[in-house]
This record gives C-alpha cells, structure tokens and sequence, in this order.
C-alpha cells in the first residue's frame, strides 16, 4: 500500500493538490493511505520550505506547486 501526505496548511494550491492525488486514487481504485498534513512541526520536519510538499513513502517527491495529473500518476504507480 502507497502512503501519500500531501504537507500545507490549507492554502488553495494545498487543497488542488489533495483533491488530485483523492480523485487519482479513487479512479485507479488503488489501496492508498492518503493523509492531509497541516502541522507546522510536521511540515519542518520533512524539510519542506514549500507547500504543497508531497511525501511518498516517507520520501519528499515534490514541494512548492500543485504538480500535474500526469506526475502524480506515475508517483502511484507501485513497484
């Protein structure tokens, strides 16, 4: 199972990009634990400088802008 948190404290570009990863993830009915991260700690202590930041089992895969449908597609797709 693939962990996404999508790390933002609820600004516009925070909530496109959670509502993304929500609306790929149900259409590819993928078994995915998407959790929306709004603590600051939290946040810092991914090293995220940016929000959105997107973490990926645990590994920082984006920060700064709400990525493509595209991008996050082939972030879901499992080894």
């Amino acid at each position: 199972m693939i962990n996404v948190k999508v790390l933002g404290g609820g600004c516009a570009k925070c909530q496109a990009t959670y509502k993304l990863f929500n609306r790929i993830i149900a259409e590819k009915g993928m078994a995915a634990m998407l959790e929306k991260v709004e603590d600051i700690q939290e946040i810092m202590a991914h090293d995220v400088m940016s929000t959105p930041g997107v973490v990926i089992n645990g590994i920082v895969v984006h920060q700064g802008s709400v990525p493509s449908s595209e991008l996050v597609e082939s972030w879901l797709v499992e080894p």
